[in-house]
C-alpha cells in the first residue's frame, strides 16, 4: 500500500481513533503524515481560488466527475486548469461527499427515532421526575493554555439532585469519551443504590449518541432508557444551563491549565467541589450530596 493510501486511510480513521493509534494501525511513520499535510496545506493554499467555483459545481451538477467538472470550471467560470489539478482538488476538499447523488441510509437507530417521532423525547411532558430517573449528558468545549487550546468535556447530570453522575475530559467529541463518562455514572448510580433500569439518559442526536456503541452499551447491556432531545438545546436545558455555569464558574483556572493532564485534574477538582460543596438554589441551597442524604430512601 502507498503512503498516499495509508494516508488516506488514517484521515478517515481520525474520526473515531486518536491519531497515534491510526498511524499504528497502517504503520504509517509519524513524520510521513505530517509531511502530507504540510503539502496537502500548500496545495489547498495555491489553488484557493478554486474551491468556491467547484464546490458550486458539485452542488449543481451531482453527477458530474473531474474531466466534465474541469469544462464546466473553464467554460462558466473562466478557469483554465488541468483536469489532474480538478481531480486531485476533488480528494483534498472531500467534494465526492457533496457530489454524492445518494443520501447516506441512515442507521437503525435513526430510523427508530424518525419513525417515533415525539415518543422519542421520553423527558417531555413529565410533570415530575423522581431523583435518579433522568440523567443528562452533552459534549461542550473547554479551552484551556492561555486559550490556545481546546478539548472537549462531556458531563452526566443528575435532574432532580444536580449530582454529576459522571464526566469525562479528552481531545474529541467522540464515542469512547462518551463512553468513559457513562461508566462513571453507571458507577455512581450503583452506589446509591439506583437500578440503571429505571434510569432514562437524555441527551441530543449527535452522532455519538445515535451511534451503534453508545445505545448498545446502555439499551442492551445496561438496560437504561434513551430518551433523544428533538430541537437540540431547547430540549436539554438543565444540561445547557449546568455547562455554561460551569464554564464561566470555572474559566480562568482552565485557562492556567497548560496540558490535557492538567485540565482533567482541574475539571476533577471542580467537579467534585461542584457535588460536595457548591450550594444550589433549586434544592434549597445545598451541596447535591448533602441534599441526597436527606432523600433516603429513594421514593
Amino acid at each position: 500500500m502507498s503512503n498516499e493510501a495509508k494516508v488516506a486511510l488514517v484521515r478517515e480513521a481520525r474520526q473515531g481513533h486518536t491519531l497515534p493509534a491510526a498511524l499504528a494501525a497502517v504503520e504509517l511513520p509519524r513524520s510521513t503524515w505530517y509531511y502530507h499535510q504540510r503539502r496537502r496545506a500548500s496545495y489547498g493554499r495555491k489553488y484557493g481560488h478554486l474551491r468556491e467555483p467547484l464546490e458550486t459545481i458539485a452542488r449543481r451538477h451531482p453527477e458530474y466527475g473531474y474531466r466534465r467538472t474541469t469544462v464546466e470550471l473553464r467554460e462558466t467560470h473562466g478557469q483554465r486548469v488541468n483536469h489532474k489539478v480538478v481531480q486531485r482538488l476533488h480528494r483534498l476538499w472531500d467534494l465526492p461527499l457533496i457530489r454524492g447523488t445518494r443520501p447516506p441510509k441512515p442507521s437503525g437507530i435513526r430510523r427508530v427515532i424518525t419513525a417515533a417521532g415525539d415518543r422519542i423525547n421520553l423527558v417531555m411532558g413529565k410533570e415530575t421526575i423522581r431523583p435518579f430517573e433522568v440523567a443528562h449528558a452533552d459534549f461542550t468545549e473547554l479551552v484551556y493554555a492561555n486559550g490556545r487550546r481546546k478539548a472537549k468535556l462531556i458531563p452526566i447530570i443528575d435532574h432532580t439532585t444536580k449530582l454529576v453522575l459522571g464526566w469525562a475530559v479528552g481531545e474529541h467529541a467522540e464515542t469512547q469519551l462518551a463512553l468513559a463518562a457513562w461508566k462513571r455514572a453507571s458507577r455512581s448510580l450503583q452506589r446509591h443504590s439506583v437500578a440503571l433500569e429505571q434510569v432514562i439518559a437524555h441527551h441530543d442526536q449527535d452522532p455519538v449518541f445515535t451511534g451503534y456503541a453508545w445505545t448498545s452499551r446502555l439499551l442492551l447491556e445496561d438496560h437504561v432508557r434513551v430518551s433523544y432531545a428533538l430541537n437540540g438545546a431547547r430540549d436539554n436545558p438543565e444540561m445547557e444551563a449546568f455547562n455554561s455555569r460551569f464554564k464561566t464558574e470555572n474559566r480562568s483556572l482552565f485557562l492556567d491549565a497548560q496540558t490535557l493532564t492538567q485540565l482533567v485534574a482541574v475539571v476533577g477538582r471542580r467537579m467534585n467541589y461542584y457535588n460536595h460543596d457548591r450550594r444550589h438554589s433549586s434544592i434549597g441551597y445545598q451541596p447535591p450530596a448533602r441534599y441526597i442524604a436527606t432523600l433516603q430512601p429513594w421514593p
